[in-house]
């Protein structure tokens, strides 16, 4: 989760979280995870469970397929989304790797996460969402999809709904979250839904 960090050495002094032991189930339980979770949504988790449905559906085909409709699909349009398609996995893993131990697919910050405010997130406060997005505006470009545009606009909703609930608890645990907020476009500049401050 984006946990965006201030320039003072008292929040980048913050200790990080230990490191997950135990193998997946290890890692489960350090990002927070639990079955109570699962069924009263404490941490988020329904919210992480339609976005990786979500991106589950964009390995479906195209529908209706390019080939029952009255037009071509231009190749130029469907390089443009295999480009988009790649510059988006560049981005995630950039993304990721900056977190680094911060790191959880739940929108519950965990304790002690410290904050991160550079490189990626220097320019928007959520660049994985940023990612995931672009990805999927590749893949509607790529097949040229009318489903996978749905699915574009479905992970839009989802992914800014996290992200506001992801942002509630940041402002709680990190005072310099606010004007780092203030400043810092939210998933894609100046788009309504996608970007408050």
């Amino acid at each position: 989760m984006p946990t965006p960090p201030s320039n003072g050495p008292s929040e980048s002094a913050q200790a990080a979280p230990a490191a997950p032991g135990g193998g997946l189930v290890g890692l489960l339980q350090h990002w927070g995870f639990s079955l109570a979770g699962w069924r009263n949504n404490r941490r988020g988790e329904w919210w992480l469970l339609a976005q990786l449905l979500l991106l589950a559906a964009l390995l479906l085909p195209a529908r209706p397929p390019t080939v029952a409709l009255p037009l071509v699909w231009p190749l130029a349009l469907r390089l443009i989304g295999a480009a988009l398609v790649l510059l988006a996995l560049a981005s995630a893993v950039q993304s990721l790797l900056r977190l680094g131990s911060s790191l959880s697919p739940l929108p519950e910050p965990m304790d002690g996460a410290a904050l991160v405010r550079e490189g990626p997130y220097a320019r928007c406060r959520h660049p994985l969402y940023q990612a995931i997005l672009i990805g999927a505006l590749g893949m509607t470009l790529l097949l040229g999809s009318l489903l996978h545009l749905a699915l574009l606009l479905a992970l839009a909703a989802v992914l800014g709904g996290k992200a506001r609930r992801e942002e509630r608890a940041l402002m709680e645990r990190h005072p310099a979250y606010a004007s780092y907020r203030s400043t810092t476009a939210a998933i894609v500049p100046r788009l309504p839904w996608l970007d408050w401050r």
